[in-house]
């Protein structure tokens, strides 16, 4: 693996090990449990093919804040570094340096702990971002430096100088992965071109000029023939999978696996189904944007193939940051994929919080 920026980490501890890893998520300390995830029958459309993972078990999560709704509530605040002027009830900390790319800063002021999941898009500033890593940011917190990457590579003037959440959808699979697993800035450039690209393909004269006209990943994605043509992938998904969901819910439904095409792409496990649904409207769409850039192919995976993607973490190599006493990132690098845990260690709890595994 090569080496990553790791930008404001304060008590970060880093850990590199090669190693083999047979055990599923959650792998134990002493007290430490986790679960064991199974993929049901698939739901599909068009190219894309949804399963629905339950697990043995769930967890307590109605603690932890999601970046909407600390963004809504005006708990959460996000700036470009050198220019934070949030009430942060008289904690103070220096950033050097004005704006930049690749960081951004973060108050957290809900006496809540704040959930940042890799792929969620903040707007604003002097250009659209998307988070690059999962993490915990404690209640209250003293201001952190976020890592982010750039999905807005065109403009640098400021039309505000916080951040909304864009909360219609996550940056979808490929973004994301470019995000999480390449840390790769003209990756994401890349891909987030790639999507606008497709979407101008399949779109009317006017549509296209609209599209052309900008260089934001969030504004493609909020025009509106683009979010028609979302929707009509995402609708029928989302409405089978919430039926799902009512039927499950002593199950405990908390993922699902991605596939387009004839390949599995994706899987995103969560702690419990409650913390799911609060995510599910931004993944659906994310996922309906994935298949929507990709030629339809024929060829559609089954449930077995979707259960082998869930059980096999056997990873060659992993890599282990943590915030003591917070929360623990785990990256496994195994035959071909790429899976993200992150753990949190917050007083009384030590589980999996979310899980996202994407192919290679």
């Amino acid at each position: 693996m090569r080496g990553k920026q790791i930008l404001g980490l304060g008590t970060m501890t880093v850990m590199t090990a090669l190693m083999v890893l047979p055990l599923g998520p959650g792998r134990g300390e002493a007290g430490e449990t986790w679960s064991t995830y199974k993929a049901l029958a698939p739901i599909r459309h068009g190219n894309l093919t949804i399963f629905p993972v339950v697990a043995d078990r769930s967890y307590d999560t109605r603690n932890f804040l999601t970046l909407d709704e600390g963004v809504r509530s005006g708990e959460v605040v996000v700036s470009e570094a050198g220019t934070l002027q949030p009430l942060i009830r008289g904690r103070q900390r220096h950033f050097p340096g004005g704006a930049q790319v690749n960081r951004l800063v973060l108050v957290n002021n809900s006496e809540r702990p704040l959930i940042l999941l890799a792929g969620e898009i903040l707007t604003g500033g002097k250009q659209d971002r998307v988070v690059g890593k999962d993490r915990i940011v404690p209640p209250e917190s003293d201001p952190i430096d976020l890592a982010v990457f750039c999905v807005e590579p065109e403009r640098w003037v400021a039309t505000k100088y916080d951040f909304g959440s864009f909360h219609t959808q996550m940056a979808q699979p490929s973004v994301r992965r470019s995000a999480m697993a390449e840390q790769d800035q003209q990756k994401v450039w890349s891909e987030v071109r790639a999507s606008a690209g497709a979407m101008v393909a399949a779109a009317s004269p006017q549509a296209a000029r609209d599209i052309e006209s900008t260089s934001s990943y969030a504004q493609v994605m909020s025009n509106e023939e683009v979010k028609q043509r979302v929707e009509a992938v995402a609708a029928p998904l989302a409405q089978s999978y919430r039926e799902v969901m009512r039927e499950l819910r002593d199950r405990n439904a908390v993922g699902v696996v991605v596939a387009v095409n004839d390949r599995i792409i994706w899987g995103d496990l969560f702690a419990s189904t409650a913390l799911l649904e609060k995510y599910w409207p931004k993944l659906i769409r994310s996922y309906a944007a994935e298949a929507l850039t990709r030629p339809a192919a024929p060829g559609h995976p089954d449930e077995k193939a979707a259960q082998a993607f869930l059980q096999d973490f056997g990873a060659r190599r992993e890599t282990v940051e943590s915030e003591p006493g917070v929360y623990r990132r785990t990256e496994l690098e195994g035959e071909g994929f790429t899976a993200f845990e992150l753990t949190t260690l917050l007083p009384g709890t030590v589980f999996d919080l979310h899980i996202a595994k994407m192919a290679e």
